[in-house]
């Protein structure tokens, strides 16, 4: 569809030149999608900022192009931007996002970088069956853990807890609604002793579209929150995990492909 520009992201294929990037980097937080494209990026040019989904197109130091474009929060928003990147031919997907981890031995400022997901999504049920498997494309993944290597990143490689709500879903009870429903309560150790690594809230979506859709997807989260200490997020330390995921993934980029 070279003339259409998709309702939501703002842009079609036509506003992405003559040699158009297939891979995008997608942070569910504008801000991030605009500091990697200004920081990360050669010649970047803004496409939109429509809904607060800013998107920009530009080139990794080797020339190649590449898309940085905003999720928003939650699977329902990312489903609905990768279902328009899809269309307008984007065939490989890195998410950048921020996550808490569960297991003591992750810190906060590291990296995880998810090879599978628990899916426990509403709008992943709307994409395919509940078994049907949420998992990372391995090449990709690979790509993820060698840049980590190369770049000295802390990281941590596994399955991915990636639910809809960030306080309910997360058991968390510091919150405007401090009395969870008796299925979610003692679900962070369940998790934790099914060696799951972290909770965030797109991935399990972005690897059940990645399946049906036809593309390739993973996922790298710097760690925000230390589950296993306190239910907030790690200000001071934020910049610094957020920072990691970003050269993670950038680096990856370069290496694929």
């Amino acid at each position: 569809m070279p003339n259409k520009r998709f309702y939501h992201i703002g842009f079609g294929q036509d506003n992405l030149g003559s040699s158009p990037p297939t891979i995008a980097l997608l942070s569910g937080d504008p801000e991030r999608s605009r500091l990697i494209a200004q920081t990360y990026l050669q010649d970047v040019r803004l496409l939109s900022e429509n809904r607060g989904l800013n998107s920009y197109v530009g080139y990794l130091p080797n020339g190649r192009a590449i898309l940085s474009a905003t999720s928003g929060m939650g699977a329902p928003s990312l489903s609905i931007v990768v279902n328009e990147l899809v269309q307008v031919g984007i065939r490989q997907i890195i998410r950048i996002g921020t996550c808490g981890s569960i297991q003591s031995y992750i810190p906060v400022g590291s990296v995880v970088i998810s090879s599978a997901a628990l899916c426990r999504q509403g709008a992943a049920n709307d994409i395919a069956p509940v078994e049907y498997p949420a998992a990372a494309d391995p090449f990709l993944t690979v790509a993820l853990v060698k840049a980590a290597r190369e770049l000295k990143v802390e990281h941590y490689i596994g399955i991915t807890a990636s639910v809809d709500t960030f306080y309910e879903g997360q058991e968390r009870t510091g919150s405007a609604n401090p009395n969870l429903m008796r299925s979610l309560h003692g679900i962070t150790e369940e998790y934790r002793r099914l060696n799951i690594l972290n909770y965030e809230m797109e991935c399990g979506t972005l690897f059940k579209m990645a399946g049906v859709y036809n593309f390739t997807a993973a996922a790298v989260c710097g760690v925000v929150a230390g589950r296993t200490v306190s239910e907030n997020i790690i200000l001071e330390q934020k910049d610094i995990a957020v920072t990691n995921a970003i050269a993670t993934a950038v680096h990856a980029a370069e290496t694929l492909e």
